[in-house]
């Protein structure tokens, strides 16, 4: 018999201190209700895509809008995801990861994690707080986009499909071209 044992978010981060996952080489791991789970290889449609939403965000968030980061974890109640982009409140984190509560937008670009991004890390960042939420549908050339957390689920969904340009609550200027986006496919 074999007894799954579950880490809570401090256990994580120690072993991270301590280099306890250098063993798996250049593998992601995320720490996700409590259990290590290593994140699939990202192809390169999943890169193009992250490429796109990385110089968006920098070209349309200044440094005094937002810092941008890019498939960097944060601290979200016991689990430790590593979200593919970061809108962050502006200022230096230094040694300190953010917390939930420090983003300002977060995306998640979905191929092959379309189920779970729509469901359990919905369900995980919204629990957090997390202000707003993008997933990029690859397959389905759809962004949803999830606001307004009551604390355990996002209340306001919404799906755009190109023509649309949608921007983030936090900088209403900053325009997505979902045609430009979902042009490479």
């Amino acid at each position: 018999m074999s007894t799954a044992v579950k880490l809570t978010g401090a256990e994580f981060d120690a072993m991270v201190e301590r280099g306890a996952f250098q063993v798996v080489g250049s593998k992601k791991i995320e720490l996700i209700r409590g259990e290590l789970r290593f994140m699939n290889p990202a192809g390169p449609i999943h890169d193009d895509y992250i490429e796109f939403l990385t110089r968006w965000s920098t070209q349309n968030a200044d440094p005094s809008i937002a810092n941008i980061r890019v498939q960097s974890g944060f601290i979200c109640d016991d689990d430790r995801p590593e979200p593919d982009v970061l809108w962050l409140k502006p200022r230096r984190y230094g040694r300190v990861k953010p917390s939930a509560s420090d983003i300002l937008l977060l995306m998640e670009v979905s191929d092959s994690s379309l189920t779970n991004d729509l469901r359990e890390k919905a369900d995980i960042y919204a629990r957090a707080g997390v202000a707003e939420y993008w997933v990029i549908d690859i397959p389905n050339s759809r962004l949803h986009r999830m606001t307004d957390s009551n604390g355990s689920t996002y209340r306001q969904i919404e799906i755009a499909t190109p023509p649309s340009r949608p921007a983030p609550l936090c900088h209403p200027p900053a325009e997505l071209d979902l045609e430009k986006l979902f042009e490479v496919r």
